[in-house]
């Protein structure tokens, strides 16, 4: 293995391992089978894994820290946090529909027949758009979160940073406790899947609140951190609800009736 002290990408002088202009290596090893399986390949799929498992571990347990560490400039060993999303919210997609294959099989649960309620309007909506659904809470975040820790001193777009975060580790809790769904089709344990409907809302709450509350310790008190995080869920539910009763009132002309929705 040779360093070439022009870079061959740029032709920039180079110094050291890396063209300090465009990034690229500056060793200049002969291209073999050994090298290209055992370090372009294998090398370069552990760190890609690497990073993303990295960065699911910190969006998990330290969101904010990890958030904070990013908005400073330690970015290198984090993978895209808004990708991440999506990929999981394509994955819960795809695990969603295999337990709609296995409920069919197992226990001869058919769609219902297409009608033109608002219920088939509202349920064709949500699953025709319902990765721009979810991806639109972080904007929700990140305006709860930019009104109510100005003190933090950050800008929209690095609350919305913090907000990608902690979405991501939601998203994490949501696809790790999916899993426990496949339960039903197992003798002796379909009891596991209908606590999960209560365990999984709870988790998600509780990580929101420890995660937010986290980090903005250092900037507030107890007790206005407390007031703020507080506000921040308040405000969330709220949003949330009005975006529901928007959405149903789209579906039935503003027409409010529970039958007309789930008949």
């Amino acid at each position: 293995m040779s360093h070439s002290k022009t870079c061959l990408n740029c032709e920039r002088p180079t110094i050291e391992n890396f063209c300090s202009f465009c990034g690229q290596k500056t060793d200049t090893h002969k291209i073999t089978f050994k090298h290209f399986f055992f370090h372009d390949i294998i090398h370069g799929v552990w760190h890609f894994e690497k990073g993303i498992w990295f960065t699911l571990k910190a969006a998990l347990f330290r969101p904010g820290k990890a958030a904070l560490d990013y908005i400073s400039g330690k970015r290198i060993r984090y993978y895209n946090v808004f990708y991440l999303i999506l990929l999981l919210i394509g994955l819960n997609i795809f695990i969603n529909h295999i337990q709609d294959q296995l409920s069919h099989y197992y226990f001869n649960i058919n769609p219902e027949p297409e009608t033109d309620t608002a219920g088939k309007k509202v349920d064709d909506f949500l699953s025709n758009n319902s990765k721009l659904i979810l991806f639109s809470f972080i904007p929700l975040f990140a305006i709860n979160s930019f009104m109510l820790f100005r003190r933090k001193k950050l800008n929209f777009s690095e609350h919305f940073i913090i907000s990608g975060m902690m979405f991501l580790g939601i998203m994490t809790i949501v696809t790790l406790t999916s899993l426990f769904y496949f339960t039903d089709y197992m003798n002796y344990t379909d009891f596991i899947s209908p606590m999960f409907n209560i365990i999984t809302p709870a988790l998600i709450l509780i990580y929101l609140i420890i995660n937010y509350y986290k980090t903005f310790a250092e900037t507030y008190t107890i007790f206005q951190n407390s007031i703020r995080v507080f506000s921040f869920i308040t405000l969330l539910l709220l949003e949330v609800a009005l975006l529901i009763i928007l959405m149903i009132g789209y579906f039935t002309h503003w027409e409010y009736n529970l039958q007309v929705i789930y008949h």
